[in-house]
């Protein structure tokens, strides 16, 4: 259904510069604004990276690339709508402003932009850009969050995923744990594979050692993003922490293991479904901090390889 007054739009541009997970969590907002502007070509400004999933998710026409708010937006010809699910502002409004859009989507900012909702910063955050778009008229959902199985075959099919990288240390639980667990879900008779990005090889490497791995099973800077997506469409489980895979395992609806802290998973978890399990010590902290939160530390490799079991037992029903 058409919004009023915006359902006519012709080009409207999303900014969501940030990264897997962000995109991945922003999907029932943009799928909304999909539905309400249904004639409008809508670009997102996004890393370019992001492209293929982000034209997966059926909600965007074309990707600007972008990765933060450094640099100003160049985007070719008029700008009806543009909407900011970036951040609160003021600066991601200003960027957006600097288009001269007909109408500016956004949280209030005042003096940037007074109009728009509150921000709320203890709002989930998949909560808070559906109610951005429905305080403008566009009806959201956010359970929608579901991507299609990628037509790019696995790597791996019906491995277990380990993902020991994030993007901070303080969301890194450690490495020895990793291989724990990835050599007990291979003892349990699992395929198991570690991914991580380039920038996280060593990481990786150390885990399939520790682990008794075959070298084949490192699988660190070897995929590429639609790779990986369709390695965790088809995997029987992913184990990792506060990382895009873990959106990622929800957008497949694989079982997953993910383990939070500092920030705690009513923020950034998954929906509240059987095959994900979310192991939190409840302890928060700074995201993006120097040292692994303590938090974090006191999750034992042996509750993650339990919490495993639970979540393959529900692929297997």
């Amino acid at each position: 259904m058409a919004v009023e007054g915006l359902g006519t739009a012709d080009r409207a541009l999303v900014l969501r510069a940030l990264g897997l997970g962000d995109l991945l969590t922003a999907v029932p907002a943009l799928r909304a604004l999909r539905r309400g502007m249904p004639r409008a070509r809508i670009t997102l400004a996004a890393p370019a990276a992001l492209a293929p999933l982000a034209r997966a998710t059926g909600a965007v026409d074309g990707v600007l690339p972008a990765s933060g708010l450094d640099a100003p937006l160049r985007h070719a010809g008029p700008v009806d709508v543009a909407v900011d699910l970036h951040g609160s502002g003021p600066q991601s409004h200003r960027l957006l402003a600097g288009l001269v859009p007909g109408r500016l989507l956004a949280f209030a900012c005042r003096p940037a932009h007074p109009g728009g909702p509150e921000w709320d910063p203890a709002e989930h955050e998949v909560d808070r850009w559906c109610r951005l778009v429905a305080a403008y008229g566009f009806d959201a959902d956010p359970g929608d969050l579901d991507l299609p199985v990628p037509a790019e075959p696995s790597p791996a099919p019906g491995a277990a995923v380990v993902h020991p990288g994030a993007a901070f240390p303080a969301r890194r639980w450690p490495a020895e744990r990793f291989a724990a667990v990835a050599a007990a879900l291979r003892d349990a008779g699992e395929r198991v594979v570690v991914t991580g990005g380039r920038g996280e090889a060593s990481l990786a490497r150390r885990v399939v050692r520790l682990a008794g791995l075959d070298g084949a099973a490192d699988l660190a800077g070897r995929t590429s993003l639609p790779e990986l997506a369709a390695l965790v469409a088809a995997a029987r489980l992913v184990v990792c922490g506060d990382t895009g895979v873990a959106h990622l395992a929800t957008a497949f609806r694989t079982p997953s293991v993910l383990l939070f802290g500092p920030t705690p998973p009513g923020r950034w978890g998954p929906p509240d479904r059987a095959e994900h399990r979310v192991l939190w010590a409840g302890r928060r902290g700074d995201p993006h901090g120097h040292e692994p939160c303590p938090g974090l530390l006191e999750i034992p490799a042996e509750r993650v390889v339990e919490a495993a079991g639970r979540a393959l037992a529900c692929q297997n029903r």
